[in-house]
C-alpha cells in the first residue's frame, strides 16, 4: 500500500517508517523540513502540518491509501480543524486514516474505557483539548462521509530510537549511574501507564489490517498501570543500579520553581502529572495487542540510551538545591 505519515521524522514516525519498509509499503512523509534521512525508497513532502492550504498544496495530484497522522505542534497547537483539513487534502480513496491521539483527551480519572466520555471543547489544558476535540472531529467525519479513521491513545510512550524528545528514561538513568538520589515527588504514588514504543507501531499497522477496527478508538498501554516509586524502581532494576529515592513534598519542589516540563526539571519531562489510566481490552481483543513486559522493554531501552544517549549533559543544580533545603525530607533506599 501507499502510506503517507505525518510526522514521519520524529520519534514514532521513524519507527513507524522503518516497519512500513520492511513490510515492502511505498512510503511518504510530510513534515517542514527541505529533505529527511530516512533514505531514498522514502519520498519527502514538505509543508506545514498546520498550514491547510500548504498541506493542500504538497498534497496535491497524489493518491494514498493510508494516512498516519502522528504528529502535534507543542508550541502552537495543533487543532481539530487542522486534523480536518488533513484529511480532505489526503483526498477521498483512504484505506485507512490512522490518528494519533492520548490518554490525555479523557481529561483525567482512572481505569478510562474507550466508551468514556472524552475531555469536553472547553478543557483549560490546550492538548488535552485540541486531542479530544480532533477525535470528535475525525469520527463525525466517519459518520458523515464514511472515513475509515482510527485513533489510539498511549499514555506515556517509551523505548529506544532517535530524536526523542523527551528527556525521561534518560533523566533517571544519568542520576543513577552517577550514584546521585532520586527526588520523589511527594508519596511518589502517582500512578503512571506505558506503552512500549514497538508495540504502538504494532498496534498502529494491525489497525490497518484489521476491518473491524475501522470506526474505533483503542487504548494501547500496558494493562497494569504503576506507580511513580515503581516506575523508577524498574528503570534501576533494568539497568543494574541501586535507588535511593529522596521524598520533597511536591509543593515544596513547586514553590523553589520546579515544574514538570522544565527548565527546573525533578522528576522526568511530564512524568508528574495527575493520573491518568485506561483499560486495554478492546485493543487486545480486536487488534490482539499483547504488550511487552515492562522490564524488559525497559532493558533493550537501556541498551540503546547506553550506545546513543542524545540528551546534552544533565545540570543538576537545581535538585541540589532542593536536596540542600526542603524541609522535612524522608530518605528511603530500595
Amino acid at each position: 500500500m501507499r502510506c503517507l505519515v505525518i510526522g514521519g521524522t520524529g520519534y514514532l514516525g521513524r519507527a513507524l517508517v522503518a516497519e512500513l519498509l520492511k513490510k515492502e509499503h511505498t512510503v511518504a512523509v510530510l513534515h517542514r523540513r527541505p529533505k529527511h534521512e530516512l533514505g531514498r525508497r522514502v519520498e519527502n513532502i514538505c509543508a506545514d502540518r498546520n498550514d491547510a492550504q500548504a498541506v493542500k498544496a504538497a498534497l496535491a495530484g497524489k493518491s494514498f491509501d493510508v494516512v498516519f497522522d502522528h504528529v502535534y505542534d507543542w508550541d502552537r497547537g495543533t487543532t481539530a480543524g487542522h486534523i480536518e483539513s488533513t484529511v480532505r487534502a489526503a483526498g477521498g480513496n483512504l484505506y485507512r486514516y490512522v490518528f494519533m491521539s492520548s490518554v490525555a483527551a479523557y481529561g483525567d480519572g482512572l481505569n478510562h474505557h474507550e466508551g468514556d466520555a472524552l475531555a469536553p471543547d472547553d478543557a483549560p489544558d490546550l492538548y488535552v483539548r485540541n486531542k479530544a476535540m480532533s477525535e470528535r472531529a475525525l469520527f463525525r467525519l466517519h459518520q458523515r462521509i464514511g472515513l475509515p479513521v482510527v485513533t489510539l491513545r498511549p499514555p506515556y510512550v517509551y523505548g529506544p530510537g532517535k530524536n526523542n524528545p523527551y528527556y525521561r528514561e534518560a533523566f533517571f538513568w544519568d542520576r543513577l549511574r552517577a550514584g546521585r538520589p532520586i527526588i520523589l515527588p511527594g508519596d511518589g504514588r502517582r500512578l503512571m501507564q506505558f506503552v512500549y514504543i514497538k508495540d504502538l507501531i504494532k498496534a498502529a499497522l494491525r489497525s490497518v489490517d484489521e476491518p473491524a477496527a475501522i470506526g474505533h478508538a483503542f487504548n494501547i498501554a500496558n494493562s497494569r498501570p504503576v506507580s511513580q516509586a515503581e516506575a523508577v524502581e524498574a528503570l534501576a532494576k533494568a539497568a543494574k543500579k541501586p535507588v535511593k529515592f529522596v521524598r520533597i513534598p511536591r509543593e515544596y519542589i513547586l514553590r523553589a520553581g520546579g515544574h514538570p516540563m522544565g527548565p527546573k526539571l525533578y522528576f522526568a519531562v511530564y512524568y508528574d502529572m495527575p493520573p491518568i489510566t485506561q483499560v486495554t481490552a478492546k485493543a487486545q481483543r480486536v487488534l490482539k495487542f499483547k504488550p511487552t513486559e515492562f522490564l524488559t522493554g525497559l532493558k533493550e531501552t537501556y541498551t540503546w540510551y547506553l550506545r546513543h544517549n542524545e540528551f546534552p549533559k544533565p545540570d543538576y543544580s537545581f535538585e541540589d538545591a532542593l536536596l540542600a533545603n526542603a524541609p522535612q525530607i524522608i530518605a528511603a533506599r530500595v
